[in-house]
């Protein structure tokens, strides 16, 4: 809320404001890679509301602070007087009851926390976790004084409505109750802000193989208090990297494909990101430890699910590639030990985020194929951006032993799933063919074992040339072969060969795919395969970087009409009805929702090159507070090198 003139005006959130609120009235909103930013009028006054979070994959520090900043900004005033208030209640701790609240202002900075009471270490409720601290805080800016209060919901912010500030009462919360924070800014004559910490953090984050992994702002700051008021004198560093980003990420995707494919990538950044911890060894906080860990959302729960790392990989591949390490080594670690014995790669590292504990038992999800093809294409992908050819020769034997199932198996393939797992089990999939050959190609890059490059290519001729993969009169490859002709399945496993320059398939593959897929394109794109009629963002994507530009702007622009049809209010989905059909209401998601996966929508942006969005401020590595004439120097600069 905010009060000009002792007059209250509610902004975002406030239920039952009571007669003497008003609606402020929302004049527009937009977004970038790492914004939300909403404008609203409370009576002569303009206010901002800037929702910020950072995303600085090469700053491990301030990638893994697990915060966000609201800034407030309050314009066209004409000495008006200004306050502005904010809450959150136990919701924020993923359960409605019973969430106890603690408050620290040892110093400058003020910081409530909520936290579940007596919650089990590892649980969630609805992919929220409950067995940490939701984190609330600020500080007075230069020009503001700040008051907080926790307790009955109505009684807080009553005192806010009536006075503009807040009395500190009773700091233990009840069920209902909040926590809430004002500043008042007294007569304001020009522009003025104030910024809120809001988070949630988990000290014991990640089970990795019965030991606690923590975040990587542990090394430096393993005081909750002392991380929050960091993250808030980052500030104008992390805002003047992120305006960096933003404008870097706009303008490249634009120049690539378009308006609209720039509208999607810049809203997938932050869920690509948001699914993944940056983590250390709770014990000794050792930062030369760093392993990364990613929930396969709203889906089954798995940890570092490889066919989750493969589609989103194209993020990784152009804002810091070492991540597909990070992602990579809790698997690569559990592998080289010994304990997973099947001659297949394993398909994750847990049944549930957070407990990465492994499959001892070697019960995990089957999907042989798929999962052997993804782990040569993306440790290739690791080498061929960062040239860390030792971190993948420790692997050698192991991998040889993959290749070698997949050049047993690559071709009479058993029935088995690939990564759609929604679309069940085929045997013969003649897009997994495709993985196990562009697979076989990438491990004799890796390794410079000719053979197996010569079995890739040999396969792909089956496929294509000898036209074991497609119809008679080479239209299209078909789903499952042989003898299914009508049947189809869009054939995303190509894109790696494209992107890496394997060659493994002719040019006349991806004539024959644009051409196709014109054909059987829905009112909102092209379903997964011929029984479907719902479509995966991240493939679509992926394909859409190996087809001719007039069929790869058809994909981009039925995506994007996707997103901005008004139909829902999930996070980008990457699954969605694309056809009526089969009588489905085009448009609409299905299942997934706020999924890293999206990391996948950067398939063109990939093909510019790795790193080619990485932003590197001058001794980024060295120190991640520049100050604030620093960061405002460091801004310029970008912006005339771009």
């Amino acid at each position: 809320m905010v009060r000009v003139d002792d007059q209250t005006y509610s902004l975002m959130g406030v239920k039952d404001p009571g007669n003497d609120v008003q609606p402020a009235v929302v004049q527009g909103a937009e977004y970038t890679a790492t914004h939300s930013v909403f404008t609203a009028s409370a009576g002569t006054v303009m206010v901002t509301l800037d929702f910020f979070s950072p995303v600085s994959p090469a700053n491990y520090l301030r990638q893994s602070l697990p915060f966000s900043y609201l800034t407030v900004s309050v314009s066209g005033t004409a000495g008006n007087s200004v306050q502005v208030f904010s809450s959150i209640d136990g919701r924020w701790t993923g359960e409605s009851e019973g969430a106890a609240c603690e408050f620290n202002n040892a110093g400058s900075t003020a910081m409530f926390s909520l936290k579940v009471e007596d919650a089990t270490l590892y649980a969630e409720s609805s992919d929220m976790a409950t067995w940490g601290e939701a984190i609330f805080a600020s500080r007075p800016a230069s020009s503001s004084k700040l008051s907080f209060a926790s307790g009955n919901k109505a009684l807080v912010m009553s005192q806010f409505v009536k006075v503009g500030r807040l009395a500190a009462g009773r700091q233990q919360c009840k069920s209902g109750d909040i926590v809430a924070l004002s500043h008042d800014l007294g007569v304001v004559t020009g522009d003025q802000e104030v910024t809120f910490a809001i988070g949630y953090v988990r000290e014991k984050a990640i089970n990795y193989l019965g030991k606690a992994y923590t975040g990587y702002y542990r090394a430096e700051y393993p005081d909750t208090y002392k991380a929050v008021s960091y993250f808030l004198d980052d500030y104008l560093d992390a805002l003047s990297e992120s305006l960096i980003l933003d404008r870097k990420l706009s303008t490249t995707a634009e120049s690539v494909a378009g308006q609209k494919y720039a509208d999607i990538v810049t809203l997938s950044t932050r869920q690509a990101y948001g699914g993944i911890d940056l983590t250390i060894p709770d014990d000794t906080l050792d930062s030369s430890e760093t392993l990364a860990f990613i929930k396969e959302l709203s889906s089954d729960g798995n940890v570092n699910t490889v066919d989750v790392i493969m589609p989103a990989f194209p993020i990784y591949w152009v804002m810091d590639p070492d991540y597909i390490r990070l992602l990579l080594e809790p698997m690569m670690k559990y592998l080289s030990a010994g304990r997973w014995h099947k001659p297949y790669v394993i398909h994750d590292m847990g049944s549930h985020y957070p407990n990465a504990i492994g499959h001892d038992d070697q019960q995990a999800e089957p999907m042989p194929i798929e999962e052997c093809g993804n782990l040569m294409v993306l440790i290739l992908a690791y080498v061929r951006a960062t040239g860390d050819e030792a971190w993948a020769a420790q692997y050698f034997n192991i991998l040889k032993g993959y290749a070698d199932y997949l050049v047993q198996n690559g071709i009479d393939i058993a029935e088995q799933l690939s990564s759609n797992d929604a679309a069940g089990p085929l045997a013969n999939e003649t897009n997994l063919a495709i993985k196990a050959a562009v697979g076989l190609k990438a491990f004799g890059e890796l390794t410079g074992l000719t053979e197996y490059s010569s079995i890739a290519d040999s396969r792909a001729d089956l496929l294509f040339a000898q036209g074991l993969g497609t119809d008679e009169q080479k239209t299209h490859f078909v789903l499952q072969y042989p003898d299914k002709p009508s049947s189809w399945k869009i054939p995303y496993n190509l894109y790696p060969d494209v992107l890496l320059g394997l060659g493994t398939f002719p040019r006349e593959v991806h004539q024959m795919s644009s051409a196709f897929f014109k054909s059987v394109r829905g009112e909102y794109g092209v379903p997964l395969d011929s029984r479907q009629d719902w479509a995966k963002s991240d493939w679509n994507m992926w394909l859409a970087g190996t087809l001719d530009n007039s069929t790869c702007s058809e994909f981009v622009n039925d995506l994007w009409a996707f997103v901005t049809n008004g139909k829902h209010d999930w996070p980008f989905s990457d699954r969605y009805i694309a056809t009526s059909a089969k009588g489905n209401t085009p448009g609409v998601p299905v299942l997934c929702r706020a999924r890293p996966t999206v990391g996948g929508h950067f398939a063109l942006l990939a093909l510019q090159g790795p790193g080619s969005l990485r932003v590197r401020l001058p001794k980024q590595e060295e120190s991640s507070s520049l100050g604030a004439q620093g960061s405002q120097q460091v801004l310029g600069e970008e912006r005339q090198e771009l």
